[in-house]
């Protein structure tokens, strides 16, 4: 049996669905909630997220799934908002423990098996830049979920109509640091937010994404009223985390404003911080849809150290000192509304593999902490 994840419409879906017949199939119910960052189904409910909305057991169904087939429609050069969702939601199907493959820092399998995966991507007139974009990601995506790309197709669809913007009037000065992590206040997001509006000059406004997830009316209207957007969120399976993106998607359609300069400020729990390269590119495209100005982002790896130790040890001689100098980077070139390319910052003086030996260490530590024997982290389903 194959495991399907399509974001298709009920009529849509109707025209081909007798070509997936007896299969496992995941579509959009309307009910699936992102995944809140929580990392309970690694230490808490190993394998299983702990939010309840029929989607939980993604990691059992791909498990269990001969091969697993997802159909997208193309989004700013990956999934749509509900696939990544759906992906974001099967953390389960991997460990939270870390380990090198090919050079860079993945987790360990939860299973011992390398399952085949086919993406189909649909869209309107394709070039060879998307879809280069779209194999490159999904090849990020199977390398981190540990299976492999078996087959990456593309497929025609009408073009969407989107309405132009409109102009408004923007406060030249203002700038908008938008969360997209579901930890809000108490998530790393949150913490290099805050180190970074430390260093702006012009008037600030922070405002965590989840609190506006239904009122986007709202949000787009404080998005008017500022010159520059900060998008600061967290590397989701080698992407934007589907809350972005459907705030991207709800955007695109509904936002009426003048273009905005956009920056980004992204932070990831691997080491290599060269693996938020998508995340980047996806901000882009974007942009490019929006008739926005990218104007560069700052990546920082292993957030989950950095982000404990960056409020207390940041000169410059510390590991964190070439995360503070990227933060006074990406502060200057806010500061004199600059471009410039995307920078990648790591830990310094802090090698991998102690990194990595220190992450293991302290998932076995969490287990216990939650009453869990540490050998439940391996659990299968």
């Amino acid at each position: 049996m194959k495991l399907v994840i399509h974001d298709l419409n009920p009529e849509e879906w109707k025209q081909i669905r007798e070509e997936y017949a007896e299969n496992d199939i995941i579509s959009d119910n309307g009910k699936i909630q992102p995944c809140i960052g929580c990392f309970s189904c690694w230490n808490k409910t190993p394998g299983q997220c702990i939010v309840k909305d029929g989607y939980e057991d993604m990691g059992y169904r791909i498990h269990h799934a001969d091969e697993v087939i997802v159909i997208s429609r193309y989004t700013f050069g990956g999934f749509s908002g509900f696939v990544k969702n759906v992906f974001d939601r099967s953390l389960g199907y991997v460990l939270p423990q870390f380990e090198v493959v090919r050079g860079e820092t993945h987790h360990q399998k939860r299973y011992e098996e390398n399952k085949p995966f086919t993406f189909i991507f649909y869209g309107h007139d394709l070039g060879e830049k998307e879809k280069e974009s779209a194999e490159s990601y999904v090849q990020a995506v199977c390398a981190n979920i540990r299976g492999y790309v078996k087959e990456v197709q593309f497929r025609e669809s009408p073009k969407e109509c989107i309405p132009s913007p409109g102009i408004t009037h923007t406060h030249q000065g203002k700038i908008l640091l938008l969360n997209g992590s579901m930890r809000s206040a108490h998530g790393n997001s949150a913490i290099f937010a805050r180190k970074l509006a430390d260093q702006l000059n012009a008037e600030t406004v922070t405002i965590a994404l989840q609190q506006y997830k239904d009122r986007m009316p709202e949000l787009f209207r404080i998005m008017e009223e500022v010159s520059a957007v900060v998008l600061c969120m967290p590397l989701y399976v080698d992407g934007l985390p589907s809350q972005v993106i459907r705030f991207m998607e709800k955007a695109q359609k509904e936002y009426k404003g003048e273009p905005k300069k956009i920056y980004v400020l992204s932070n990831m729990g691997l080491y290599e911080s060269k693996q938020l390269v998508h995340l980047f590119e996806s901000v882009k495209q974007w942009c490019t849809a929006m008739n926005f100005e990218y104007c560069g982002g700052l990546g920082i790896s292993a957030g989950e150290l950095v982000g404990v130790l960056l409020p207390y040890v940041s000169f410059k001689y510390s590991p964190m000192g070439k995360i503070t100098e990227g933060i006074r980077k990406l502060a200057d070139r806010i500061n004199h509304k600059q471009t410039g390319e995307d920078l990648y910052v790591e830990p310094e003086g802090f090698p991998r593999s102690l990194y990595i030996q220190i992450a293991n260490i302290s998932w076995n530590r969490t287990a216990r902490k939650n009453g869990i024997d540490p050998k439940d982290l391996y659990r299968k389903l």
